[in-house]
């Protein structure tokens, strides 16, 4: 019997600590793609990370070129020559690899120019969601945008447009 009032005092208290919690939803997408400086920047990256990639694109197609017209004049080269030829394609391919993960790697540059362009502005959006929270007194936010594991949340808690609100003052 003890053990039954026990439990039920318990849950009660649990139930009524997680019931306490205020929570909101927020769409970070929306809100990011509500700035005109984030729209800008993703512009900027975009046509950025073409301009790399038409010149990665150009280097691997001058190897294909000159794989192409080695495949083609194989049979005339000495074994010298063809060597040679293999290897000079062999060692522009690296480059070509090379540069590209220079420019498209983790550490590569049109990965530095996205922090330096995008990192300022999610800090301020973070900034603002935070100063929205603080505000209202909710303890925890979701983002439904980046978690995908949300099944279902009633729209009442979405609070996307007001943190947009908070953004334009």
């Amino acid at each position: 019997m003890k053990r039954i009032i026990l439990t039920a005092i318990i849950a009660l208290a649990t139930f009524g600590i997680a019931s306490a919690q205020k929570y909101c939803v927020i769409d970070s997408e929306k809100v990011f793609k509500s700035l005109d400086e984030y729209n800008k920047a993703m512009t900027q990256l975009d046509e950025l990370g073409k301009a790399y990639q038409a010149e990665v694109d150009s280097k691997y197609k001058s190897i294909e070129s000159l794989y192409n017209s080695y495949m083609a004049q194989k049979s005339a080269l000495s074994a010298a020559a063809r060597q040679s030829v293999e290897q000079q394609i062999l060692q522009k391919e690296e480059e070509a690899q090379k540069y590209q993960q220079e420019v498209f790697g983790d550490e590569g540059t049109l990965m530095k120019k996205r922090v330096e362009l995008i990192k300022p502005i999610q800090e301020k959006v973070f900034g603002a969601i935070e100063l929205y929270a603080k505000a209202n007194g909710y303890d925890l936010v979701l983002d439904k945008a980046s978690n995908a594991s949300i099944l279902y949340f009633n729209t009442s808690i979405d609070h996307t447009a007001q943190v947009i609100e908070v953004l334009k003052k």
